[in-house]
């Protein structure tokens, strides 16, 4: 049978996959309407000024309050670990604070995306399922990536980059859940299918990079230079965190999200391009005529500022995008600076090695980037994002990243 020779599952949990699937591609779909109908209120071309501290401010402080009277949303390392460790994400208790105080998060102009808690929503339901259903830890850590595949492809509309993505988040050193591949893709194409029913997309790219010419030798050495500018990325963006973490944990646990929320809005000020995730704005920046150096720098450094304090502080959202917008603007600075090089191979290059070295998701970010801005592209990106991924190695945000093994009682392999 297909499932038994292609799949090695039982029938019941191949169809679980695909009724997952499904079901987390509404759900995601349901998650990004209710986002889209807050922004018409909240985000920040709604209201200029001295306006944001009080509509930063009160989120960043309904959010405190949220996590202290609801309980806590979680984050993706603890659904990390989890999946390690049982083989599910994190309990459904914790939505009740995620879903409101991500979508106030993402909404009112925070600078990270809905990507995190779309898929550890997804991921939560995946594993809910898992659990009704009276699967063992194998089955369910499939089944939750499976659901995790669906959120992300929602999110992007990439099914394969989005299936390989969920994979590989799991890890430091690269995929290892071997077994889930086929169930994730199957999961990631049911998710898919609602995303094309619910926003009537095709299958032209989301942004649209300066045409590549034909791929030249000289190509594979701009792609290994993105490679090493991806790692700087990532470091910084990394050990910039890290600082701003260090200095919440003296305030209150309440108020952090608050000050936040100040910085936020301080930021915003100074440069629009620190606030919001910058999906939209990556168009932007692909769009722009006669920006120059300085320009596309300083929007860089906005973003990696406000994803910083944003993710510091104890807001709910994911840095996957905002990473994919540093990349993009540091890709149009280096061409600038050096013409020689195809705008359109550093420009893809960095996006998806920027969010590699952070993420630990080589195929997955090339991937993605790939489906979302032309295939044609795909082998320089992957040799910038492997590139990036030795070099950060050693470095990470996600401290559950690890090796797979005996976990839960039950054998991971």
């Amino acid at each position: 049978m297909l499932d038994g020779l292609f799949l090695g599952m039982e029938p019941r949990v191949v169809g679980l996959v695909l009724l997952t699937g499904f079901l987390c591609g509404i759900v995601g779909a349901l998650f990004l309407l209710v986002l889209h109908v807050l922004q018409h209120v909240l985000w920040p071309t709604q209201w200029s000024g001295a306006v944001g501290f009080a509509i930063l401010g009160g989120v960043g402080l309904t959010i405190g309050l949220l996590a202290r009277y609801v309980g806590s949303p979680g984050d993706v390392e603890l659904m990390v670990d989890n999946i390690h460790v049982s083989g599910t994400a994190t309990g459904m208790r914790r939505l009740r604070t995620l879903l409101p105080a991500s979508w106030l998060c993402i909404a009112s102009g925070g600078a990270m995306g809905p990507e995190a808690p779309l898929v550890q929503t997804t991921g939560t339901l995946a594993s809910h399922t898992a659990k009704r259903a009276g699967l063992g830890v194998r089955e369910s850590r499939v089944l939750t990536i499976a659901g995790m595949a669906a959120g992300f492809t929602v999110l992007f509309g990439a099914p394969l980059g989005a299936a390989v993505f969920a994979l590989e988040l799991l890890h430091r050193r690269g995929l290892q859940y071997y077994e889930a591949i086929m169930p994730a893709v199957l999961g990631s194409l049911a998710g898919w299918s609602v995303y094309v029913v619910a926003t009537g997309a095709g299958l032209a790219p989301v942004w649209h990079l300066p045409a590549p010419g034909s791929l030249h030798v000289g190509d594979l050495g701009w792609a290994l230079a993105a490679g090493v500018l991806g790692a700087l990325v990532a470091v910084a963006f990394t050990l910039l965190c890290a600082l701003l973490r260090r200095g919440a944990r003296r305030l209150p646990a309440v108020s952090r999200p608050l000050v936040g929320g100040l910085l936020l809005a301080a930021l915003g000020m100074m440069s629009a391009w620190s606030l919001t995730f910058g999906e939209a704005q990556i168009g932007e920046i692909l769009d722009k005529h006669g920006g120059t150096v300085a320009f596309f720098l300083l929007a860089a450094l906005a973003k990696l500022a406000g994803t910083s304090v944003t993710l510091s502080s104890e807001w709910q959202g994911g840095f996957i995008i905002p990473l994919f917008f540093v990349g993009a603007c540091l890709g149009r600075a280096f061409h600038l600076v050096v013409p020689g090089a195809d705008e359109a191979v550093m420009v893809a290059a960095l996006m998806a090695a920027s969010n590699a070295g952070v993420t630990k998701t080589p195929l997955g970010s090339t991937l993605v980037v790939s489906g979302m801005a032309g295939m044609r592209l795909l082998p320089t990106t992957l040799l910038a994002t492997v590139v990036t991924f030795v070099l950060t190695s050693e470095i990470g945000l996600i401290h559950t990243q690890r090796e797979r093994g005996i976990v839960g009682g039950d054998a991971a392999i």
